[in-house]
C-alpha cells in the first residue's frame, strides 16, 4: 500500500476545481429523473465533443474505428509517435456512472492523450452503450466484444509495433467497474479463443463497487464531490441491479470465485474523499484473498474523479504511477 501524502481534515482545491465540480454535479442531478430514466435532450446542451485527430499533438494522434454500427460500438486509438517496438496496450473503459459521458468527451480525450504520450502506449478507448437506455450486461458485452474484435483485427488496426501481449485494462468509476467484469469473462474463457490479446495488468482507478449496506466512508463523506448514496442509487437503478449482484458488490454474497482464474495483477486507486473508497479497499482485499497481486495507491486528500483535472498536481502523480506500475508488468515478462 502506497500513501502520496498526509490526509488533511477538510478538502481543498483550487476554484477552477470547484466551478468545475459544481456545474459537473448540477448537469448531472438536472438530468437524473427519479423514475431512472435520463433527459438526453438536456445533457446534448453541454455535450461538447473532441472529434479524432490524425495530425499528432503533442506526440498523439487518434482515430475513431467501428466495432458494431448498429449499437454504436466503437472505440477510439490514441497512437504515441515514439520511437521502438513493442509499445504496450491499453484497453481503457471511460467512467460516468454507466450512464453520462464517451471516449470523445473532452476530459476522457484529454486523459487517454496523457496515458498514450506519458506510458506511452497505444490506448484504445472503448465507446459502450449507457444505462438506463442500455441496462445490464450491455456495457459489459460492449466491453468483451471490443476485446474479441482487436483479437481478429488488429492487423487492420494497430500499428505494427503495437504488442497485445503486453495488454492493459484500464477505467475509472464505472470503467473501472466494466474493467474487472470484462477482464472476469475473458479470463474465462477456453484457451484458444484470446491468444493475440494477453492481459497482464489491471488499473483499476476508483472504480465504481456498492452493496446494499452503507459503509462508514458513504455515511460520513456526506457532499462529497460528484458521488452520494442518492447519484450512486439512481446508477444501479439505471443498469437494472441490485447493490448486491455479484457486478456491484464484489466481494459480497454473491461474488464471484477468481481464485483458479488468470486474473491479471491489478493496482487499485483510493481517495480519501471519495465516499466509495471502503468498496474500492474492499475490491482490493478481495483480490489479494482470492491468491492474486493487487497493490493498493492511496490519495489521501483528493475526491473521486480526481485524475480527471490537470491542474491538480495529484492528476500528474497518478499519471506516473500508472508508468511505473505498466514498466513494472512489462518487465517482469522477461525476468
Amino acid at each position: 500500500m502506497a500513501t502520496d501524502s498526509q490526509p488533511n481534515q477538510k478538502l481543498t482545491l483550487p476554484l477552477k476545481t470547484r466551478i468545475a465540480l459544481t456545474v459537473i454535479s448540477t448537469m448531472t442531478d438536472n438530468a437524473q429523473r427519479p423514475d431512472g430514466t435520463i433527459n438526453r435532450r438536456f445533457l446534448r446542451l453541454f455535450d461538447f465533443r473532441a472529434p479524432p485527430n490524425p495530425k499528432p499533438v503533442n506526440s498523439v494522434s487518434t482515430s475513431d474505428f467501428v466495432v458494431d454500427q448498429s449499437r454504436d460500438l466503437w472505440f477510439r486509438l490514441y497512437t504515441p509517435h515514439v520511437s521502438g517496438d513493442k509499445i504496450p496496450v491499453v484497453v481503457f473503459f471511460h467512467g460516468g456512472g454507466f450512464a453520462f459521458l464517451s471516449p470523445n468527451a473532452y476530459p476522457y480525450d484529454n486523459v487517454c492523450r496523457r496515458f498514450a504520450r506519458k506510458l506511452p502506449a497505444y490506448v484504445i478507448s472503448v465507446n459502450y452503450r449507457l444505462a438506463p437506455e442500455h441496462r445490464y450486461p450491455a456495457q459489459y458485452d460492449d466491453g468483451y466484444d471490443a476485446l474479441k474484435f482487436l483479437e481478429e483485427n488488429h492487423g487492420k488496426v494497430l500499428p505494427a509495433n503495437a504488442d497485445l501481449s503486453r495488454c492493459f485494462f484500464a477505467g475509472d468509476s464505472a470503467g473501472g467497474n466494466i474493467a474487472h467484469n470484462v477482464a472476469v469473462r475473458i479470463c474465462r474463457e477456453p484457451r484458444g479463443c484470446f491468444t493475440a490479446v494477453k492481459l497482464i495488468g489491471l488499473i483499476s482507478i476508483q472504480p465504481f463497487f456498492g452493496g446494499e449496506e452503507r459503509t462508514e466512508a458513504e455515511k460520513r463523506l456526506v457532499g462529497a464531490p460528484l458521488v452520494s448514496p442518492g447519484r450512486t442509487d439512481w446508477c444501479w437503478k439505471a443498469m437494472g441491479l441490485n447493490r448486491d449482484h455479484e457486478a456491484v458488490n464484489v466481494g459480497g454474497p454473491n461474488a464471484v470465485d477468481i481464485s483458479d482464474l488468470e486474473y491479471p495483477e491489478t493496482m487499485v486507486v483510493v481517495a480519501g474523499f471519495d465516499p466509495l473508497q471502503d468498496w474500492q479497499r474492499s475490491y482490493y482485499e478481495w483480490i489479494k484473498l482470492s491468491g492474486k497481486r493487487a497493490t493498493l495507491i492511496e490519495y489521501p486528500n483528493m475526491f473521486h474523479a480526481f485524475y480527471i483535472f490537470p491542474e491538480l498536481p495529484e492528476s500528474g502523480q497518478l499519471i506516473m504511477r500508472i508508468k511505473d506500475f505498466v514498466a513494472e508488468r512489462v518487465a517482469s515478462l522477461s525476468a
